[in-house]
């Protein structure tokens, strides 16, 4: 009874995280449509008969890291006046943010093929149908997309759960450590010469091993926003 209790408190944070479907489904697709039709144009415009690509597919995935900030600032606070608990409202809002990156990695796959069988919209133009995300099929493809999509979430629900309990100066404290650590890595790489070996890793890795790659940290994200949030207050 306790289960099913607790069960249907989780569906309720999912209800009350959708009812601003705006946030979580509209958006993001007129970010994707909007995006999509300004490339388009912009191909157009292109006296080049080689394959175009356009970049700005990564935007709607970029959006999910607000929705991961908004998914915490804005309903933490009521989700606790509807008697959940921190573990089912954190529960209910990644099962929530699974189900809409599910249905934007579909929008891509199902774009690609559709890129696929028109000759890039007629104009050899590929804005879901990246060479290197498509190398190992629309399988991998979609994996790699649904993966990227709950990464941004998660970054951003990550980002927020630190502020929420420990305040600004700790946030940015945290923002920094990591930034430097980015740089550090940078200047190794640099000084060893060992770029050219990173990219040719990164290339010859696939996006199912990148996905793979993102689940794992997706996986340490999602444990460290858990054990925050345990103690955040609204």
């Amino acid at each position: 009874m306790s289960t099913m209790s607790s069960l249907d408190r989780t569906v309720r944070v999912v209800r009350m995280q959708l009812i601003n479907r705006q946030t979580y489904i509209w958006v993001p697709l007129l970010i994707l449509g909007g995006s999509l039709a300004l490339t388009i144009v912009i191909w157009t415009m292109i006296p080049y008969d080689g394959p175009k690509y356009g970049g700005a597919s990564q935007a709607p995935l970029w959006y999910f890291f607000a929705v991961g900030i908004q998914a915490l600032t804005l309903s933490f606070p009521f989700s606790q006046a509807m008697s959940v608990t921190r573990r089912e409202f954190y529960l209910g809002t990644l099962l929530t943010a699974l189900a809409t990156s599910f249905i934007l990695a579909a929008i891509f796959v199902f774009g690609g093929l559709l890129e696929t069988a028109t000759g890039g919209w007629g104009l050899n133009g590929y804005y879901f149908k990246l060479d290197w995300i498509w190398q190992q099929g629309p399988a991998a493809a979609g994996l790699f997309y649904l993966v990227a999509a709950m990464l941004f979430f998660v970054i951003g629900f990550t980002a927020a759960t630190v502020y929420k309990r420990f305040g600004t100066l700790w946030l940015t404290i945290v923002l920094l450590a990591v930034a430097v650590l980015m740089v550090a890595a940078a200047w190794t790489i640099t000084m060893t010469q060992s770029w050219p070996a990173v990219w040719t890793a990164v290339t010859t890795a696939g996006p199912l091993s990148a996905a793979l790659w993102g689940l794992a940290v997706l996986v340490v994200l999602g444990v460290a926003s858990f054990l925050v949030i345990r103690r955040a207050t609204p």
